[in-house]
């Protein structure tokens, strides 16, 4: 995959930098971690533009997760509730689910956009939980920006030794990922449970 976007961005530019982070926000997994400094390395070879790159990267990501925005907020809970819908998953989960978000959700955006795996995933819960569309479209942009210059700078200053220490930064982010979904699984854990003991009670006190 990696060549493959290396070998579209060589070719198309900015229009393949703003296309690829697009895609990457809205679930698809494109690692953003080659993306951007990619652009930051054919800018130091003077084929594009380093500001240029990052402004590609962060309309990308904003547009993307825009998009995501709108499907979960659209169609999210009738796919989760509707036939066929995720084992585990019932109107009490999602409840629990989307007021998590509601209480937490701006800061979840914030922090959403600079964390790896999750940047890619965090319109959808968003979305879902009605989060104000212009709160979470001006702090996508806000965390995008930073990650994308961030990445776009690695490729600029790092050039072709980028390759090196690109290895390690992904094992760093799948490490990050992997603490996040535990965190993730274990909320839920709790929810789940607490949200069972609360169904029980009125049963106790009829008893």
């Amino acid at each position: 995959m990696t060549h493959t976007l290396v070998s579209l961005i060589e070719s198309y530019g900015l229009l393949a930098v703003f296309v690829l982070m697009l895609a990457e926000s809205c679930g698809v997994p494109f690692p953003s971690e080659v993306i951007m400094p990619v652009g930051g390395l054919l800018a130091l070879a003077g084929h594009l533009n380093l500001v240029a790159v990052i402004l590609a990267g962060t309309a990308g990501n904003v547009a993307g997760s825009l998009i995501a925005y709108g499907l979960a907020a659209r169609f999210g809970t009738p796919l989760l509730l509707g036939p066929g819908r995720w084992i585990g998953i019932s109107p009490r989960h999602l409840r629990l689910a989307q007021g998590w978000f509601r209480r937490r959700g701006l800061w979840a955006v914030l922090v959403g956009r600079v964390l790896p795996v999750v940047r890619t995933y965090v319109s959808f819960p968003a979305g879902l939980a009605g989060v104000p569309l212009a709160a979470f479209s001006g702090l996508t942009a806000l965390g995008a920006l930073p990650w994308c210059t961030l990445l776009a700078l690695a490729g600029f200053v790092l050039g072709s030794e980028y390759g090196r220490v690109a290895s390690p930064i992904e094992r760093a982010a799948e490490a990050l990922a992997a603490v996040v979904a535990l965190t993730v699984v274990v909320w839920y854990v709790r929810g789940r449970i607490r949200g069972e003991l609360l169904d029980e009670a009125p049963s106790r006190r009829q008893g």
